[in-house]
């Protein structure tokens, strides 16, 4: 059974730090691209960053210099080191697979597999 389980949410000021982990099990973790997604209230899912199998890396617009994704495949884990944050930051986080290459377009559509969300509150 496949699963994805994220860790690391909270509730920050402005300014600081949190760092999100996501561990995968049931599946060939070294061989897929892992993502990081987050969905504020309201809004649509979007694409925050992912890594392939090899660690190269794509990040959305609105985080680059402030989020690093990184992954080892010795622990089937997925990480996302985020600072700087800001209020537009907050919304639920959300690790998902997807088997190959990574397209490199940060789209949510057809990742194969998700987790059930971490939520990232940042106050102003």
């Amino acid at each position: 059974q496949v699963q994805l389980v994220e860790s690391g949410g909270g509730s920050v000021q402005a300014g600081g730090s949190l760092r999100l982990s996501c561990t995968g099990s049931g599946y060939s973790f070294s061989r897929y691209c892992m993502g990081w997604f987050r969905q504020a209230p309201g809004k649509e899912r979007e694409g925050v960053a992912d890594i392939g199998s090899y660690g190269l890396t794509t990040y959305a617009d609105s985080v680059k210099g402030r989020f690093t994704i990184s992954r080892d495949n010795a622990k089937n884990t997925l990480y996302l080191q985020m600072n700087s944050l800001k209020p537009d930051d907050t919304g639920m986080y959300y690790c998902a697979a997807d088997y190959g290459y990574c397209s490199g377009g940060l789209s949510p559509d057809g990742m194969d597999y998700w987790g059930k969300g971490t939520l990232v509150t940042i106050s102003s």
